[in-house]
């Protein structure tokens, strides 16, 4: 079928971070299990194994990656260092705990290795702290008191010490609102970011840069939310973080129809549109992250959220996202979970490992306004490319029956044309040699293996993509085609898209 994609490429319509891609690491531990399901394995931040190779490889590909530190068992974090006060042990399983575990324990060596492991892969790191220390339940989710910093500040200290660089602290993880677990209110939160960006501010006054302060790392909730910003004001909060997981729970067996059905998809756009106002409204100083974001919560789709099939939702959200002028996309996981972006054993890369690192490598920050005839069930996201000329199309086609034959062309020079001949088909032509000056395109398409949506194999322009001999992440190679030829995009693929000349002075 036919479609014409129209980019503007005069006007900047959101613009993301360089690295606009994350990935988190989580504390919880092996025997966290949902659904018949233990599919974290040893890849806590407290027992994280198997820091070798090809771990490092997997980062040292994107050179660099975020890793945002965090996730549901870290507001019951302590860290072994100053007066702690008790011993230092690891989770384990209490009836009556908190997401049913104990408090848990940060041992400073273990620190010490995975910060060996981010020096050397050039990872850039977030921390989020334990927001809940000191205080006590009230009733049902609810929490008070007042928030004891002193291990906080202990910790942050022995960082600075030892010349670890965070990129952000961040307070709590989804105590906002009617919180996931436990909550605290919006005021005593809010005084509390205020003391946590003191206790920042006096440790890092002899460093050359300060880290960000970011919270709540919750769902949005609008009333919560703008309380924040008031009482926090300019100058305290950097960044407000929030979670997504808009497929809902991993147990549910429509999660493939959810993913692969636009109007499903489009839901969550009122999220993103309503943090945008509230922001504009009660702290436009701040910027926005998505720092959590699995799809299916409760540990992702057993034998979906690992597979191809759920590229289609990640690089949808990471589109849809930007667009909205998101800095930063963490995906929940690195790794742990079925939602990992490497395989919980062996280290692997699943399917969106290989999304997440073609869109780091092509997509650049800024995001261009663009429009299509085609049916809702053809996505389409256009950005800058990333560190060199030109565009970049991501084309996601989620219908099961069509395929499509694609025309790309620029706004400006589509009207022009149409003052100018009424001839359509010589206006296309016409208009895409302006367009892209350069007789060439960049294709990379991506599908399954043998055509099974939920294979945990991709290939690349029919390739299968697998580490090499020496456990290296593979080269992503582009085919490169003639404008004059067609721009297939088939049925349930995923294509990137680069044109290096097309007509985008937004992106001079």
């Amino acid at each position: 079928m036919p479609a014409t994609v129209v980019v503007d490429g005069t006007i900047t319509v959101a613009e993301t971070d360089e690295n606009y891609v994350c990935a988190t690491i989580d504390w919880w531990p092996h025997d966290k299990c949902d659904y018949n399901h233990c599919p974290w394995e040893y890849t806590s931040v407290v027992n994280l194994v198997g820091l070798c190779n090809s771990s490092a490889s997997s980062l040292d590909a994107f050179r660099p990656l975020r890793i945002r530190i965090g996730g549901s068992l870290q507001d019951q974090v302590l860290y072994d260092v100053g007066n702690l006060g008790s011993p230092c042990h690891s989770f384990f399983k209490m009836k009556g705990g908190l997401f049913g575990f104990s408090k848990g324990c940060l041992n400073m060596d273990r620190w010490d290795a995975l910060n060996n492991l981010f020096s050397k892969t050039g990872a850039i790191i977030s921390f989020g702290l334990n927001a809940l220390h000191g205080r006590h339940k009230i009733k049902n989710k609810v929490w008070g008191g007042p928030w004891n910093s002193t291990n906080a500040h202990d910790f942050i200290s022995y960082t600075i010490s030892k010349g670890y660089k965070i990129e952000a602290w961040e307070f709590g993880n989804e105590l906002s609102g009617t919180g996931i677990g436990a909550s605290v209110s919006a005021d005593t939160y809010a005084k509390d970011v205020v003391k946590l960006n003191e206790i920042v501010d006096a440790l890092y006054k002899n460093s050359n840069k300060k880290p960000s302060i970011m919270a709540p790392g919750g769902f949005f909730e609008q009333g919560w939310f703008a309380k924040l910003l008031k009482i926090t004001g300019p100058g305290t909060l950097n960044t407000v973080s929030h979670h997504m997981y808009n497929l809902g729970a991993g147990v549910d067996h429509h999660l493939i129809e959810h993913i692969l059905d636009p109007y499903y998809l489009s839901k969550v756009s009122k999220t993103f549109s309503s943090l945008s106002q509230t922001i504009q409204q009660n702290g436009p100083w701040a910027s926005v992250w998505v720092e959590k974001s699995g799809g299916a919560f409760n540990s992702g789709g057993f034998h979906v959220s690992d597979t191809f099939v759920n590229s289609f939702w990640y690089l949808d959200q990471l589109g849809m996202a930007a667009a909205y002028n998101t800095k930063v996309y963490c995906r929940q996981t690195l790794v742990g979970g079925h939602y990992s972006l490497l395989n919980t054993t062996t280290f692997v890369p699943n399917p969106d490992y290989y999304s997440a690192l073609l869109w780091h490598r092509l997509m650049g920050k800024t995001v261009l306004g663009v429009t299509t005839t085609a049916s809702p069930y053809l996505r389409y996201y256009a950005h800058c490319s990333k560190g060199r000329a030109g565009i970049t199309l991501l084309l996601i086609n989620m219908s099961n029956n069509t395929d499509f034959i694609v025309k790309a062309r620029s706004r400006s020079n589509l009207k022009q044309n149409l003052q100018q001949t009424s001839d359509g088909a010589s206006s296309f032509v016409n208009s895409l040699k302006r367009s892209v000056s350069w007789i060439g395109r960049e294709e990379y398409h991506m599908s399954p293996k043998d055509g099974d949506l939920q294979s945990k194999t991709m290939l690349l322009n029919g390739i299968q993509l697998q580490l090499t001999e020496k456990e290296g992440i593979p080269n992503l190679q582009p085919i490169r085609s003639r404008l004059s030829s067609p721009l297939y995009i088939s049925s349930l693929s995923i294509s990137f898209i680069v044109f290096p000349n097309f007509d985008s002075p937004a992106c001079a």
